[in-house]
């Protein structure tokens, strides 16, 4: 008698009992009613009620922990997602089993989801559209809708909490050369849903004009004027923090406001055109930019656009084309030489003492357009690139009076003529300075031609 189904009887594999789940092929799954038993090589790891999600979260971790199971096998047979697991892990580590449970009601940490309801209610408010609400926040259309859905909004509900722009008429002085607007407000509706408007004094809306905004971190009202054409430039509002980096460069806004920069800029340009960046912020950006030691607007790529934002008091930091269009739209006004000569003039009304000597020095600066241009030798790459030389005349406490960039790149012994006749110019026939500069200006011929116009003058 052959004894083979005899063995097959013994060895015959157990059907698996209705609620059992195999992990793998140590850990399996039992569930019965409303209890679950976790089981690792027949030995019971983990005894709860299925309603306990805490005690779930935390014998998924701990399987995990122990190396009974990876994520992606604890995470299909619990029903969760591996990223649901990963979360379980955070929160165990961070705040124990108590983090593990979760309270009623709606789950808290949505201080964000808080933040952006309310921020788009504020908009709704001001009459913003979905669209427009979405575009700003980042969203999509069909996000906007449903958040106010939830909220409750109701667009004919409440008319009076939904004020019109006020209508700001427009009174044009001609100053030199350029044209300010003037627009005067009497009376500004509140911006809060439910109360009345508030009268406040008259306020001009142009380049130092009051703002309607009243949260430093959203300048919505403001971007709305300048897009419809009121507004030449935001005014500078700064929200209270307690750590912000890089912020110690605004202890260079009184020496900027000193020099005399921006008066003489406002004198000379007048207006960008209506714009939230105006030209008082376009140059503070690029002044404070360089002193971030930020070279070139291509690397603002690589910065938080609302930290350096908040250093110049708006919202956010402009974007690269944004300041690449500004500086181009400054460069088709060819203001620069009168610029430079204003603040040379300035310098030496102020500081003409200090003018005996003046030190006269080129400083090569690479170049990365996309023109072509010769190569000069750059000190800090070891090798010759295409570049150009500034040549700098400072005076004698190492303050620059005015600086000359050189078209081709000619050698000191050329460009001091033309630098040293602009200088005779801006001091005047009678006054007399001492040069200073180094072996790269040595050459009879130049100083044969210094001397000519030293009789001359």
């Amino acid at each position: 008698m052959s004894s083979a189904p005899f063995q097959e009887e013994l060895f015959t594999h157990p059907t698996a009992i209705s609620g059992t789940v195999f992990v793998n092929d140590r850990v399996c799954i039992q569930t019965e009613e409303d209890q679950r038993v976790i089981s690792v090589h027949g030995v019971i790891f983990s005894h709860y009620s299925i309603n306990d999600r805490a005690a779930e979260a935390y014998a998924m971790v701990l399987l995990f922990e122990s190396g009974y199971a990876d994520q992606n096998d604890i995470a299909r047979g619990f029903g969760y997602s591996v990223r649901s697991l990963r979360r379980y892990q955070e929160r165990l580590k961070a705040g124990g089993l108590s983090a593990l449970a979760r309270p009623r009601g709606r789950p808290s940490g949505h201080k964000k989801t808080l933040e952006r309801d309310q921020t788009i209610l504020r908009l709704k408010t001001k009459g913003m559209s979905n669209r427009w609400v979405a575009g700003r926040l980042g969203l999509s259309e069909t996000a906007v809708r449903k958040s106010l859905l939830r909220l409750g909004w109701k667009s004919d509900s409440a008319p009076d909490a939904q004020p019109a722009l006020p209508f700001l008429p427009e009174a044009a002085s001609q100053t030199k050369g350029a044209t300010v607007r003037v627009n005067k407000v009497s009376e500004i509706p509140s911006l809060a849903a439910g109360q009345p408007p508030r009268k406040t004094a008259p306020f001009q809306i142009d380049s130092a004009a009051k703002s309607l905004d009243a949260n430093p971190l959203d300048r919505s009202m403001d971007r709305l004027l300048a897009a419809m054409g009121l507004l030449d430039d935001a005014l500078p509002l700064f929200a209270p923090t307690r750590s912000l980096p890089r912020a110690g460069v605004l202890l260079a806004i009184p020496a900027l406001v000193a020099s005399g920069l921006l008066s003489t800029a406002e004198k000379i340009y007048g207006s960008l055109g209506p714009a939230f960046y105006g030209l008082r912020t376009t140059l503070v950006a690029y002044v404070l930019l360089a002193l971030l030691r930020i070279p070139r607007p291509e690397a603002l790529k690589e910065y938080p656009p609302g930290e350096l934002g908040r250093i110049v008091g708006l919202d956010r930091m402009p974007e690269v084309k944004t300041l690449r269009r500004k500086l181009a739209r400054l460069a088709s006004l060819q203001g620069s030489y009168r610029l430079g000569r204003e603040m040379a003039r300035q310098r030496i009304a102020e500081r003409g003492k200090v003018l005996g000597f003046l030190y006269i020095d080129g400083h090569v600066r690479a170049y990365h357009g996309k023109h072509t241009i010769s190569k000069v030798y750059v000190t800090r790459m070891h090798l010759a690139a295409p570049a150009t030389t500034d040549y700098w005349v400072n005076d004698q406490r190492g303050d620059p009076l005015f600086v000359v960039t050189a078209d081709a790149n000619p050698a000191m012994t050329r460009m001091l003529v033309p630098v040293l006749s602009e200088v005779r110019e801006l001091l005047g026939p009678r006054r007399h300075s001492t040069v200073v500069f180094d072996r790269a200006g040595w050459s009879p011929k130049l100083f044969r031609d210094l001397l000519a116009m030293s009789l001359t003058s």
